[in-house]
């Protein structure tokens, strides 16, 4: 009974403390963020569906390791921007340099930046390099003559293991080289959306 009372007593301190208690759920960046991915996976579907219809082995697999890229880049950005260190960029404003001011933008807005890199691309190149993954694996059957399960087993295991990793090794990079990352990014994007 007294650890009931204990657990309850920390419970509601912890709910009590917690400076983001009272803050209502964004419905509208719900519904945003949801409509995005869906535009952005019917075009990346489309574009890829496109590319894998008559496609050789070789280009077949650069396009599983486009994805498989294009959701590590991702990842490194939307860390990079939780973690980049907002003076650096505050100075770099004040000389007027290129995308400074952009990268603070993004910076204010860090858990929607990060969602969207994160979740929104992140997840949307996994499902994509997957899709490659079933066509090129009935190229790969087709050309060696092993049975489909097993080519589709060992090419979902290395699309993962390869995801997986390389997510790994950019979030220890992003964490490293925020302001870096983050900058370039902003370099990049200041062509599109201006400052």
């Amino acid at each position: 009974m007294k650890n009931k009372k204990n657990k309850t007593k920390y419970t509601s301190k912890a709910k009590k403390n917690n400076r983001n208690a009272n803050r209502k759920t964004d419905l509208k960046w719900i519904l945003i963020v949801t409509l995005m991915a869906f535009s952005i996976t019917f075009v990346m579907t489309l574009f890829s569906e496109s590319a894998l219809a008559n496609v050789s082995l070789a280009v077949g697999i650069i396009i599983i390791f486009f994805f498989i890229g294009l959701g590590i880049i991702f990842d490194m950005v939307g860390i990079a921007v939780t973690v980049a260190d907002p003076k650096v960029f505050n100075s770099m404003a004040t000389k007027k340099i290129k995308g400074a001011k952009l990268a603070l933008n993004l910076m204010k807005k860090a858990s929607k930046v990060s969602s969207f890199c994160n979740d929104v691309i992140g997840d949307i190149c996994g499902i994509l390099s997957g899709a490659a993954a079933s066509t090129i694996a009935i190229l790969l059957a087709n050309l060696t003559s092993i049975n489909i399960f097993w080519v589709t087993l060992v090419l979902t295991s290395l699309i993962a293991s390869f995801t997986i990793g390389g997510k790994a090794c950019g979030k220890s990079i992003a964490i490293n080289k925020a302001n870096e990352i983050l900058y370039d990014f902003a370099k990049i994007i200041s062509f599109i959306w201006p400052e």
